[in-house]
């Protein structure tokens, strides 16, 4: 056989197909460690924090926040934009590099796809509670009413937003759930207590492996691939509409889609590569989840931090271009203005840190790739809280200026999304398979570092070449 000496193996360690099953099923089925309940304590007390500022606010309603006149939207929509922007990685990386058959995808692509759907479940919660009457949040569904002829407003970008985010979940959810089909089928197979083998028997959905089954279910994974692969456009790109298609300076812009689009797949690997170089070392995962995956995701940040950079230039540029004073003036006043430091700390942690990975030292070292995927994360925080905070506080009336600051509400709010994401990662990780063993299996052959491979790269090193090269390849083929 013959393999490219450029590429790396997928799969390390001279994996076999039994081997990638323990390796997988081992944390579901074996010890929990005690890391986790570490970890599960932390997130759920923050989840906690986060539950009680929500019934805070539904109590007092939205007069618990710092909002005042002129900002209305503020904490709230950032961390909703910023949430949204998080889920997009997941279904990129599995519907759009299973459609290119990028093969790098299959160790990390289980991980993601959970991860969005946890991220859409936490920016959903900021939209409902700015309603201030969450209870009456069918109002959003074009449903028959009593009201005579009150519909809701079509035109409205915000309409689209619950028509787009309710889409990107339901798909996102399904095509997660079929992924998972086979592997539950594995760990119910190996599962020695009569309720967990009735648990995950249940959720195979009697899964039998049979040559018809794997056959619809590939075939079904490519239309759900297609059916998603739109929706990581479209999502970020009708969120981006509710600004673009107001008159406020700074958000009437036409850049909004692409550059939107782009930022939430940015933010969203920074946040994959938070998850998995934690989630490799401690599920000792390292030889699935390994450097050359790491560094794959690295140039992703690279090109789409790239194009961040670009947008936020472009932006300057059609300010100056437009000769409108007002756009000027609100551009002039992000970099300068009263919220310098939001500025300045997203451009730092969005176009320069990135860069950093051009250089293979570091996109191939993980605590440096850890600490870079931190920064990516809080700058892409950051650049929805100046999109949304500088526009509005200065508006048009000099006379209805006013500054913003967050509450102790909003503040707990937003660490108790962060609670509730980890919460749901964690019993992902505890009891389901972070990776997606059949997927790994399929490209076995051909991109790990078999035991035959192994004693090709031993005969080799040992000086055993030429003939008797060729005699190790006629016995294992």
């Amino acid at each position: 056989m013959i393999e490219s000496p450029i590429r790396e193996p997928l799969v390390t360690g001279g994996k076999s197909y039994t081997d990638i099953s323990d390796d997988v099923v081992r944390p579901i089925l074996g010890k929990t460690p005690m890391a986790w309940f570490g970890a599960i304590t932390v997130s759920s007390l923050a989840a906690i924090l986060g539950i009680v500022a929500i019934t805070v606010t539904l109590f007092k309603g939205i007069g618990a926040w710092g909002l005042n006149k002129t900002v209305g939207w503020a904490w709230d929509i950032t961390n909703f934009v910023f949430w949204i922007g998080i889920g997009h990685a997941g279904t990129l990386i599995s519907a759009i590099l299973l459609l290119f058959r990028q093969k790098w995808r299959t160790s990390i692509n289980r991980a993601a796809e959970a991860m969005t759907i946890f991220a859409v479940v936490c920016a959903g919660l900021f939209p409902l509670l700015h309603m201030g009457r969450p209870w009456l949040m069918f109002w959003v569904f074009p449903i028959p009413n009593v009201h005579g002829s009150l519909w809701v407003n079509f035109n409205s970008p915000l309409l689209w937003d619950v028509f787009a985010i309710s889409t990107y979940f339901t798909v996102s959810l399904v095509f997660w759930y079929i992924g998972l089909i086979p592997d539950l089928a594995t760990i119910r197979d190996r599962a020695k207590s009569k309720m967990t083998k009735a648990i995950y028997g249940a959720l195979s959905m009697g899964w039998t492996g049979s040559a018809k089954a794997w056959s619809r279910f590939e075939v079904l994974c490519l239309i759900l691939a297609g059916m998603a692969t739109p929706l990581v456009l479209s999502v970020h790109t009708i969120v981006s509409f509710d600004f673009a298609t107001s008159v406020i300076p700074g958000w009437h812009t036409t850049i909004f889609p692409p550059y939107f689009v782009a930022g939430a797949i940015f933010s969203g690997f920074g946040m994959v590569l938070t998850l998995m170089i934690v989630t490799r070392v401690v599920l000792k995962l390292e030889d699935y989840i390994t450097i050359s995956h790491l560094e794959a995701m690295c140039k992703v940040i690279i090109l789409t931090g790239s194009m961040v950079g670009l947008a936020y230039g472009t932006e300057f540029f059609i300010a100056w271009y437009s000769g409108n004073p007002y756009e000027v003036f609100c551009f002039k006043n992000r970099a300068f203005g009263p919220y310098w430091w939001a500025y300045w700390s997203m451009l730092t942690c969005n176009v320069v840190t990135p860069q950093l990975f051009w250089f293979k030292k570091i996109r191939t070292n993980p605590l440096i790739i850890f600490i870079i995927s931190i920064f990516v994360n809080v700058g892409m925080w950051f650049e929805r809280f100046v999109i949304i905070v500088t526009s509005l506080h200065r508006d048009y009336l000099p006379s209805s200026w006013a500054m913003y600051s967050p509450t102790w509400v909003e503040i707990s709010v937003f660490i108790g999304t962060f609670g509730i994401f980890l919460t749901l990662y964690l019993l992902f990780a505890r009891f389901l398979p972070v990776i997606a063993m059949a997927e790994v299996k399929s490209i076995q052959k051909s991109a790990s570092d078999s035991p035959q491979r192994r004693q090709e790269k031993e005969a080799i090193e040992s000086g055993v070449v030429g003939d008797n090269l060729a005699t190790v390849h006629s016995n294992h083929h």
